[in-house]
């Protein structure tokens, strides 16, 4: 991809994108790093400290839900927690009623920190000890008493000694209904598994005889939860595991859409024990509404000073980036500054715009200089030009003042060529001058191509006569063409011309036209001595001639080909030459057919372009009327 000639990843404007774009993400970057880590430190520091006050409240709150019906007497608690803590405590009911507070004036926020509820704990702030979604202190109808609390200790006691044997270590974890959890320690294994099968672990999963009701309705509860979803029924043992009825025991746990109904038919049977769900609202003291982290001021300075950094940094490297890329610029100013008749040059050292902008200087520099050299060429062959006939005439007059030579009509003959020669050279550089102004004016009409033909063959019979060469036209009678008459018989006339002077006698000049697509083609073919290759690009430059000793008698003003070609693009058309030395020259002329062409518009080749115009005429080498002169 290029814009405006620069390939995209040299582009200036690319690369002054991007060197902002850097320096912008590297103080961005800078910044919020800064900023983060130091705030984050701080949030850290005081979120550690909230989280751990925040999870004892929370717990505290549902140990007292859990033994409690009810929250008539939790105030006293919320004051104690909050003094404890350091925190504003505020309980609401789900419409959000306010049930108890550590501040007197409260506004409940839209947010609650938690949802107290025993029998659905929330995972983030429950004791990482609790087994469950169900807090173990909501007991309900399980609470162990008397002889049924002494039997489940022996069982513990029993089984831990048994796989203290077996090498196995193991932690008790009493449970507040009067049960115990063994947790073996160490990694585990398929020998561990059958000792703790060996040493009759699946006896915690026996109820005692308090723990029989209730189990059954549990299993009842989560049965018919089951039975809803079409699935078997589910058998509830005392340490709340489970197995569909019928079922092996390997198949314990082995649906979870089965545990969630036996939590569900617990959690029914433990309403009535717990107290209902409420809000909790944890805030700090004076702010009881919203969570605020202030930074305190060593943080803050940090900050500031980073972003000063940051800034300093940047408009470095912002002054260093421009004095980067005004240096090139300031070479083409010292550059243009110099004298003009200096020819500066200056360096390219980049390939964005710039380069390209010093790559033009350089190219304007030489054609400058190239300009230069063809003014003082053109000066100098204009004078050369001049000089002769001047001379000639200063000469005659010299010699007819001193009576050398007799004041006849031979001498004025002789005078009123030399005159006549002058202007020939003087309207040849106007033309010129305006051709290549673009002020020349042309008068378009429609032009019987022949015709043209005919009345150049015709003017230029005297001279082709004497020197013994043929002018011939091979041109069709119905090509015509929109073209400037005056200007487009100019144009046929200098390559006639130069056709005669460059044609040895007993040579031929041959006049032709034809139509090629959308164009007319009129070819001046000649038989004489031919041109060079090394000449063929300059022989439509002014004053040049092949013969370099300027002889008049085989040169015109070095002229006439440089008119031809600025008058042929002034018609929107091309002039060409192809020549093989001693064989002899094709000068050829191609123009845009058709009358609809406007002489502002530029040539077009393509037939999309040129739809619509007249055609020039049929093709002449079906109807073509050789003629001879």
């Amino acid at each position: 991809m290029r814009r405006s000639g620069v390939a995209l990843h040299n582009s200036l404007f690319v690369r002054l994108l991007a060197a902002s774009l850097l320096v912008a993400a590297c103080a961005v970057a800078a910044t919020t790093w800064l900023a983060v880590t130091t705030t984050t430190r701080a949030i850290s520091t005081e979120q550690g400290r909230s989280s751990k006050a925040d999870a004892g409240i929370y717990d505290a709150l549902i140990g007292y839900s859990a033994t409690h019906t009810d929250w008539g007497g939790v105030q006293s608690l919320v004051r104690e927690l909050a003094a404890r803590t350091g925190r504003a405590i505020t309980l609401t009911t789900a419409a959000r009623t306010i049930l108890a507070s550590s501040e007197s004036t409260v506004r409940v926020p839209d947010r609650p920190a938690a949802s107290v509820d025993p029998l659905r704990l929330d995972p983030v702030l429950s004791r990482e000890s609790t087994i469950g979604p169900i807090d173990p202190r909501a007991v309900g109808p399980f609470l162990l008493e008397g002889e049924d609390r002494e039997l489940v200790r022996e069982r513990v006691q029993k089984i831990t000694d048994c796989l203290t044997e077996g090498g196995v270590a193991t932690k008790v974890n009493p449970l507040p209904s009067g049960r115990s959890t063994i947790q073996p320690t160490g990694p585990e294994s398929e020998i561990r598994v059958k000792l703790m099968e060996a040493c009759g672990i699946d006896l915690l999963k026996v109820p005692t005889s308090l723990e029989e009701m209730p189990l059954t309705q549990v299993s009842e509860l989560a049965s018919e939860c089951l039975k809803q979803q079409a699935r078997p029924p589910v058998e509830v043992f005392a340490d709340f595991s489970w197995r569909f009825t019928g079922h092996s025991e390997r198949q314990e746990y082995s649906d979870r859409a089965a545990q969630e109904c036996v939590n569900e038919g617990r959690r029914q049977q433990l309403r009535p024990y717990v107290s209902p769900p409420v809000l909790l609202f944890v805030a700090d003291p004076g702010h009881p509404t919203t969570e605020t982290v202030k930074l305190s001021t060593a943080n803050t300075l940090r900050i500031s000073g980073a972003a000063g950094i940051v800034l300093t940094v940047t408009c470095a490297v912002t002054i260093l980036l421009g004095l980067r890329l005004v240096r090139p610029l300031r070479a083409l100013i010292t550059a243009a500054q110099r004298p003009a008749d200096e020819a500066v040059r200056v360096p390219v050292l980049t390939k964005d715009e710039i380069g390209h902008v010093a790559a033009a200087f350089n190219d304007l520099a030489e054609r400058r200089e190239s300009l230069e050299l063809q003014r003082r060429a053109m000066v100098s062959d204009v004078a050369h030009e001049l000089r002769t006939p001047l001379t000639n005439i200063r000469s005659w007059l010299e010699a007819a003042q001193d009576g050398l030579t007799p004041t006849d009509q031979q001498l004025l003959a002789l005078l009123l060529d030399e005159a006549m020669l002058l202007q020939h050279i003087i309207e040849d550089l106007r033309d010129l001058a305006e051709a290549e102004a673009g002020s020349l004016v042309l008068h378009r009409e429609p032009l019987p191509v022949r015709h043209v033909l005919e009345h150049v063959a015709v003017a230029h019979h005297g001279a082709a006569g004497p020197a013994g060469v043929e002018l011939a036209i091979e041109a069709a009678e119905e090509l015509e063409v929109h073209a400037d008459p005056v200007r487009l018989r100019q144009v046929i006339s200098n390559l006639v011309s130069n056709a005669v002077r460059h044609t040895p006698s007993g040579g031929r000049v041959v006049l032709r036209s034809r139509v090629e697509g959308t164009e007319l083609v009129v070819e001046v073919a000649d038989s004489g001595s031919g041109i060079d290759a090394a000449d063929l690009p300059h022989v439509f430059d002014r004053f040049w001639r092949a013969d370099k000793s300027r002889n008049r008698q085989t040169g015109g003003s070095g002229l006439g080909l440089a008119i031809t070609r600025k008058l042929t693009e002034a018609h929107h058309g091309t002039v060409s030459v192809v020549s093989t030395p001693g064989v002899g020259s094709v000068f050829t002329v191609r123009l845009p057919c058709g009358d609809a062409l406007d002489e502002g518009a530029p040539r077009a080749s393509s037939p999309e372009v040129n739809a619509g115009r007249a055609p020039c005429g049929p093709d002449p080498r079906r109807s073509a009327r050789p003629s001879t002169f």
